[in-house]
């Protein structure tokens, strides 16, 4: 089964809670005035948009319903699904980190997917030439230390680790000493998942920043927040909070199978205004893959029998597609 269609099958219970609602508007209704607008937010809200970025959608739609002169309902659904994918645009520098001598910082709650999320980065890269390499920089829980060697073996890639209650600058300042030296492409830095406050977490990540930023000048430091689809609109609150102590510059949206809050990614891209770079839909290796604002649309509006579904399918089994697979979490 292809990316795609296992996106499709993963996101039938947002798909059903949302796009079964819309069809009931488009329609039941017989004209488009206020009772149609209020409806179709009502929907929107309760597929975890979040209000704000519905009440942006509403008015998006009502000034292009005004401007274009629609008259029928029925005629706004693919103006809708349009003015969303717009909203969930991901530039084509997003990814430029890939291509060049790169320190990714990973980091989220616990228990959010990020340990897995960096084995699944690590084999990929690997299995398209990069020289990778892992820390081990969540040295207050000795289960992760041991979960990301676990991967490190699977992956095939060297890690950096300290025994447990380590000072996590210190396993960074090792890390970026061993990629430097052995000519590593991507360094991908594992971080503690709860610290007791705000000013811990400000310390710990903006020590860690500053040991790469010294010890490792020339890397491109990428930032990526992990966040669990399932948690709703908790994920934002997390990734605001990680925003207030750190730069971000890409969000990881993890275990969007079989969850009834994909509606996540749009409020979350909308409300933040970080891409969200990565989504998970699995546990196999390659069921992490690079956000495609307009599959991961058509997958949560579009009816399983569509025909566009056909054609998309192809698109999304691309060079990005690993053989390698892993059943385990």
């Amino acid at each position: 089964m292809g990316f795609f269609s296992r996106l499709v099958s993963g996101l039938t219970k947002t798909r059903d809670s949302i796009a079964s609602g819309l069809d009931s508007i488009f329609h039941g209704f017989s004209k488009i005035d206020d009772d149609f607008y209020e409806e179709l937010e009502e929907i929107l809200i309760m597929g975890d948009l979040g209000v704000d970025t519905t009440m942006n959608i509403i008015e998006n739609l009502q000034d292009q319903v005004k401007e274009q002169r629609i008259k029928e309902p029925a005629d706004c659904r693919h103006l809708l699904i349009d003015i969303i994918k717009d909203q969930m645009d991901v530039n084509e520098e997003a990814y430029e980190y890939e291509d060049k001598t790169s320190v990714v910082l990973v980091i989220g709650v616990n228990g959010v997917g990020k340990t897995t999320t960096i084995g699944k980065l690590a084999s990929q890269y690997k299995n398209r030439g990069k020289k990778v390499m892992m820390a081990a920089a969540d040295t207050f829980r000795a289960a992760a230390i041991e979960q990301l060697t676990e991967w490190s073996h699977r992956a095939g890639v060297d890690i950096i680790a300290h025994q447990e209650g380590a000072d996590p600058a210190a396993v960074v300042f090792d890390a970026c000493q061993a990629a430097r030296s052995r000519n590593a492409d991507i360094l991908l830095v594992d971080t503690a998942g709860r610290l007791h406050n705000k000013k811990n977490l400000m310390n710990e990540l903006g020590k860690i920043r500053r040991v790469i930023e010294r010890e490792f000048p020339e890397a491109y430091l990428e930032t990526l927040i992990v966040l669990d689809s399932t948690t709703g609109q908790n994920a934002i609150v997390q990734a605001r909070e990680f925003k207030e102590v750190t730069d971000v510059s890409g969000i990881v949206l993890t275990k969007l199978d079989g969850t009834a809050k994909g509606g996540i990614a749009i409020a979350i891209q909308a409300e933040m205004g970080i891409p969200v770079k990565y989504i998970g839909v699995g546990e196999q290796i390659d069921d992490l893959q690079k956000f495609d604002p307009d599959s991961f649309v058509n997958a949560l509006f579009e009816r399983n029998d569509d025909p566009e579904e056909i054609d998309l399918e192809s698109e999304m089994n691309d060079e990005n597609e690993i053989e390698i697979k892993d059943d385990s979490q």
